[in-house]
């Protein structure tokens, strides 16, 4: 959902910016998004359809400058991949963007409705909105 969202909230900024997604394991990699993600986005104008999942790797810090995680869970996973402290200061809790220092994670939505979905959604349009902003 970050992805489409940011890219969203990038496109109509005009701005050129990379936006990918991943996570920190492999049990969905190449799988698309959960039909509720899909859902949910689509009625916002987003279509995240096309995209696949797939696993986050070292080479990703060569290849961006920032990476947002949702929850301390995936912070502890990514900078265990970082090779270096550069690697480490491109690693950011998104939420913190809308609340500094509270360390504040994104609800999995997965186990739960649809709702739990539309939470997630306003959050991370919150947060990218930020984003775009600082760029």
């Amino acid at each position: 959902m970050a992805e489409g969202i940011l890219r969203q909230h990038v496109e109509r900024a005009g701005v050129r910016i990379v936006v990918d997604s991943a996570g920190t394991s492999g049990y969905h990699a190449g799988e698309p998004p959960d039909f509720r993600a899909v859902r949910t986005l689509q009625k916002k104008g987003i279509d995240i359809s096309g995209l696949s999942a797939r696993q986050f790797t070292a080479k990703d810090y060569d290849d961006f400058h920032y990476i947002f995680v949702m929850d301390t869970s995936n912070m502890i996973n990514v900078l265990n991949l970082a090779r270096n402290e550069q690697d480490k200061t491109k690693v950011h809790l998104i939420m913190n963007l809308v609340s500094p220092d509270k360390n504040m994670s994104v609800p999995d939505p997965f186990y739960g409705s649809i709702e739990g979905f539309e939470e997630v959604y306003k959050m991370l349009d919150e947060a990218s909105q930020i984003i775009v902003s600082k760029i």
